[in-house]
């Protein structure tokens, strides 16, 4: 097997909703993240050859996991009976609330597309990363793979026709990302959300997000964190996350932008205008935990403008 046929990528973590963009709006982080190693063979199967780093909690069927699936979905789109081979490396939580289904999902396609010679535009990837995450939430939802392969913040303005769009900012945002040591899976998340939602929120929600997106485009602090508040879907989740408001309080009263639940948690993210606030924050957050007897880890990042990296 020659260089050209072998691809490892770095596949970033990402934080999805964003507050009031439920299923709509995400962004990448810089860390943690996942290396997906993809192979060409001489077969016709898609394998996945080993996991390292889930405690043996994810499927190697390739019809069950997120990377194996995705990349089948890839190979059926162009009529193609190549064998891959699949190797991943989990250096990110499972069930966290920070894209772990979507990081093997995204990888793996930017990984197999190069290596194909590159037929799909990196856009053009998401509705294949989209069938991995359907098998492991339910939902072929693109606020996770679409930030981790496009890189920055995405917004999804329709699944039919398929339309996600990369808002024009480089605001340099510092993340702080604290996952409760609880899990909380995305499937069931989603099954305590009510169906209808009252007018007068809808109205405030949709405000907030307007505003959050034109925040970022003219990177406007006070107007991010002015509007990254979430009337509907974080009232009803925060319960299920151990010291949620504790954690939420600390991260404000330490000097954060915003604050708010990643993904459908247990994972709470908090944005920051420069590192020494979050270093702060994150601090103060594990004395406060500490105290409460809440376990939690940490994560120090950047907004990951790049997306998804390749390992030279």
């Amino acid at each position: 097997m020659s260089a050209k046929d072998v691809m490892t990528v770095f596949s970033p973590a990402t934080v999805a909703n964003v507050g009031c963009g439920f299923d709509i709006l995400g962004f990448a982080v810089e860390q943690p993240g996942d290396e997906i190693t993809v192979s060409l063979t001489n077969r016709k199967d898609v394998r996945i050859l080993s996991i390292a780093g889930d405690d043996g909690k994810l499927p190697l069927d390739p019809s069950k996991n997120s990377a194996g699936v995705s990349v089948i979905a890839l190979l059926q789109k162009l009529k193609v009976s190549q064998g891959v081979d699949i190797t991943i490396v989990k250096k990110m939580p499972l069930g966290s609330g920070l894209g772990s289904s979507a990081a093997g999902a995204a990888g793996s396609v930017f990984a197999l597309n190069k290596l194909l010679g590159e037929p799909f535009t990196t856009q053009e990837l998401v509705p294949f990363a989209m069938e991995g995450e359907r098998v492991c939430s339910g939902t072929a939802h693109a606020d996770n793979v679409a930030p981790a392969l496009m890189g920055g913040f995405v917004t999804v303005r329709s699944y039919d026709p398929p339309d996600f769009i990369s808002i024009p900012t480089k605001i340099p945002l510092f993340c702080l990302l604290v996952k409760p040591h609880t899990e909380i899976l995305t499937k069931n998340a989603r099954k305590i959300l009510q169906d209808n939602v009252p007018l007068k929120k809808l109205v405030c929600q949709t405000g907030n997000l307007a505003g959050l997106i034109i925040g970022l485009i003219r990177e406007d602090i006070s107007l991010i964190g002015r509007s990254l508040v979430d009337v509907i879907i974080e009232p009803q989740r925060a319960p299920l996350i151990p010291g949620y408001e504790s954690i939420r309080n600390t991260a404000y009263d330490s000097g954060a932008i915003a604050c708010s639940i990643s993904g459908s948690g247990p994972s709470i993210f908090s944005l920051y205008s420069d590192n020494r606030k979050m270093e702060i924050a994150a601090e103060k957050i594990k004395e406060v935990c500490s105290r409460e007897h809440i376990s939690i880890d940490c994560f120090l990042t950047k907004i990951n403008y790049s997306g998804i990296q390749i390992y030279e």
